[in-house]
């Protein structure tokens, strides 16, 4: 009966195959036809516009939180009727919409609608785990589909843009806002992109469900120095191009209608006010058609990077290739000036306020400016059953094994659990950072989830343990936007004592330690990445008591796990699950669904480690396989005194409750000449007693180039479901376009030689064949 259980659990990720999957990018379905019909009624419309009416639709401010019926009277209502504003963002409801909206099209002289932008990030109200946890599926159906349920969900509530995908490549877990990412590598994050896109906009930015996305942050904010958000970014051009470039580069081919400018600078000048990326890279080499907007009061903190006065640095946004201004309203301010002072061609602004057009265009909205104002729509539609059940099958997919001695999962349903943990009834912080829209107190925490889902048979005892911080201001800090942390005032002592007394009377400890909500996002950067003191003590104790421990671990990064891989007896890492948190962590634990996922980012052994990833570069004195493999030091070679080489846990790590085995690998043809494809094999068996399913990942490295290149690189995966004894020959086609590369000239192709073709469970556990491919 278990079987079944689980191979039916795991159905359900096909169900999700069968959906409307998106396989074209939007522009695709716009016709010669439609695109000349666009361009003549924005034409004739920008004829009609004077110059502050042309300025104000390149105005974004932030709605604050008006109420119903304020918007007339409001100073926001009152620019809207002079037409000076252009959208609005982190505006919530149906109503407050409507009402904004009826003030543009009904008050102003042109009557021009205005787009809702809102940060939207992994969900709506029905929310799915943080960025960082879906790309640990490895599922682009499940990922795309997250973003449709998104915006079927925000669009029947009147927003109708948002600001995601959020595609910054990133190999610093210092680095907050790795959890509003995809890790480390840029093809799963370039297979990530369009998955987000895809599920966005759909088919069709008419449809009534399907919203503008908008592809962030451009560019490279992902590599800020120290991990510190906001921080300086310097690179070259080739570490551009090869690693950090190719997921917005992704979204852009995919169709995305607008792009998110980013705080850094890059080569010295903000992003901002960085024509070479804005004008050249984007618009000229990518071909993007839609437009770009800042993010908050970006153009405004280019004054503190020492680029000018405000009209300057709005000058500069301007020429760059900015057309929306966020929050700032330097654009508002200070155009005329620098056009009547010939610093800005007029030109320019009437390009810049034609994209926004376009974009208002294209969502219907000239068409019907009410359409995302139906309030039945918002009744039926938003935090549906449907939405939350396929919240949990995503949650469930997101999750990743990374320690199970003694195969103590899935956990017998009988006995006494003790639940442990301050993050183990805590709903509040189950959805995660950036979950604007989401109601946390209806979020299912971990013992909620357990107890309403096991049944009677088995026993559940609750102790809090310890609080997530000893300190109350670092606690403070970490449960921002009212994801309160419960702190407990007794002495950690005290709390740690209840729970040893709880754990006493249990058959098995499940412990919920790691970090809370706000610990990982915006503003939220660490120099220590390991779970707080008073948690690891708590973990200690518990060891004493001699009880089997399963580490249920919460985080928006890859922390420094050392300690807990040594004492816990498993470590599930469920990131932040969403909404339906508690039920999809209780379907993994007790094998109601195998976990399948793999890290989307190496989890390093120290913080002294970092920035580590997979796709690295060996130095002209690499350490020695062996010396590798053994974390033995040898003087005058690349490596620490006091550390290895390695991880502790690879890039595409993860176990399941089964075992996979992999054959040899073969290949079609191990001397390929030309622009020609080959095919490598390998045959997938689940030799365990689970039904399950595995992500079999594809690595080439290029052993010799003009340039340095690195030991291996990600450039396919599959993620495969088998019956336990079941085999499965897994293919993938290669093709000279997975070998190209950008050289020191920036020149993008491929050449010549020897190839490491290499197929397997994670990146640090291969099969390796090797062929050679001449022009």
């Amino acid at each position: 009966m278990k079987k079944f259980v689980i191979f039916a659990a795991l159905a359900l990720s096909p169900y999700f195959m069968a959906q409307d999957i998106v396989s074209k990018p939007v522009q695709s379905f716009q016709s010669a036809q439609y695109q000349s019909k666009k361009k003549a009624f924005v034409d004739n419309l920008l004829s009609k516009m004077t110059l502050d009416e042309k300025i104000g639709q390149l105005n974004l401010p932030g709605a604050s939180d008006f109420t119903t019926g304020q918007a007339q009277s409001s100073d926001i209502g009152k620019k809207v009727e002079q037409g000076l504003v252009g959208g609005l963002f982190n505006i919530k409801g149906v109503d407050k919409i409507r009402d904004v909206q009826k003030v543009a099209v009904e008050k102003s002289r042109l009557k021009i609608p205005m787009i809702f932008g809102m940060d939207v990030i992994h969900g709506y109200e029905t929310t799915f785990p943080i960025p960082l946890g879906l790309a640990a599926s490895w599922d682009m159906n499940l990922i795309q589909r997250s973003a449709q349920i998104a915006a079927q969900e925000a669009t029947a509530d009147g927003i109708n843009w948002t600001f995601s995908p959020m595609v910054d490549i990133s190999r610093d877990p210092r680095w907050g806002r790795v959890a509003e990412g995809s890790g480390e590598d840029p093809y799963l994050g370039s297979q990530i992109a369009k998955a987000m896109v895809y599920g966005y906009q759909g088919k069709d930015l008419m449809d009534k469900n399907t919203m503008l996305a908008c592809v962030k942050h451009f560019a490279l904010y992902g590599a800020p120095e120290g991990g510190r958000d906001y921080n300086t970014v310097d690179m070259s051009h080739v570490q551009m191009y090869n690693t950090y470039f190719p997921p917005y580069k992704a979204a852009v081919e995919a169709g995305a209608g607008s792009v998110m400018a980013s705080f850094n600078e890059v080569d010295g000048i903000p992003a901002t006010g960085n024509r070479w990326l804005m004008t050249d890279v984007l618009r000229k080499q990518w071909n993007f058609k839609g437009f770009v907007v800042t993010d908050y009061t970006g153009i405004n903190e280019m004054i503190d990077h020492g680029m000018g006065d405000l009209q300057q640095v709005s000058a500069l946004a301007m020429n760059a290739g900015i057309d929306m201004d966020m929050v700032g309203e330097g654009f508002l301010k200070t155009l005329k000036q620098s056009i009547s002072e010939g610093k800005v061609k007029e030109q320019t602004v009437n390009d810049a306020a034609r994209r926004i057009l376009e974009a208002k265009y294209d969502l219907g909205l000239f068409d019907d400016p009410y359409k995302y104002t139906d309030s039945k729509r918002a009744q039926k539609e938003v935090f549906s059953p449907k939405h939350l059940e396929a919240a949990k099958t995503i949650a469930s997919n997101s999750m990743v094994l990374m320690k199970n001695d003694k195969q103590i999962l899935p956990l017998k349903k009988s006995g006494t659990v003790a639940v442990i943990g301050p993050l183990a009834d805590n709903a509040m912080n189950m959805t995660g950072t950036w979950s604007v829209a989401a109601k946390h107190a209806n979020s299912i925490s971990l013992l909620r989830g357990l107890k309403e889902t096991v049944g009677k048979d088995v026993n559940f005892i609750y102790a809090k343990g310890s609080n997530v911080y000893e300190s109350e201001e670092m606690e403070k800090r970490a449960a921002m936007f009212n994801k309160t942390t419960d702190r407990d005032s007794r002495p950690a002592d005290q709390i740690r004592k209840e729970a040893l007394d709880v754990a006493g009377k249990a058959d098995v400890i499940v412990l919920a330690i790691g970090e809370s909500a706000e610990m990982s996002g915006e503003s939220s950067s660490r120099t220590d990445i390991t779970i707080p003191e008073t948690q690891r003590a708590l973990l200690r104790e518990l060891k004493k008591t001699g009880k089997p421990i399963v580490l249920v671990l919460f985080t928006g990064r890859a922390l420094v796990l050392n300690e807990e891989k040594e004492l816990a007896d498993a470590i599930l890492n469920v990131w932040f699950p969403g909404s339906m948190a508690g039920y999809a962590i209780s379907d993994v634990l007790y094998g109601k669904v195998n976990p399948s996922g793999k890290l989307p980012m190496t989890f390093p052994r120290s913080v002294g480690q970092v920035p580590i990833y997979y796709n690295a570069k060996n130095t002209g004195r690499p350490l020695s396989a062996e010396n590798t493999d053994k974390c033995n030091f040898e003087k005058f070679r690349s490596n620490y005194l006091d550390e290895c080489n390695t991880p502790l846990f690879p890039f595409g790590y993860g176990l399941t409750y089964t075992s996979f085995g992999y054959s040899d690998v073969s290949v079609s043809n191990a001397k390929p000449a030309g622009n020609t494809s080959i095919e490598a094999s390998v045959t997938l068996t689940n030799n365990g007693k689970y039904d399950g399913a595995e992500v079999v990942q594809l690595y080439i490295r290029d052993l010799v180039g003009s340039n340095t290149r690195p030991v291996k690189e990600l450039k396919g995966f599959q993620k495969i479901y088998l019956k336990a004894g079941e085999s499965k020959k897994v293919t993938f086609s290669i093709s000279p376009e997975d070998l190209k590369f950008y050289n020191n000239e920036l020149k993008y192709d491929w050449e010549a030689g020897d190839f490491d073709i290499m197929i397997g469970t994670s990146s640090s556990e291969v099969k390796i064949t090797r062929i050679n491919w001449s022009k």
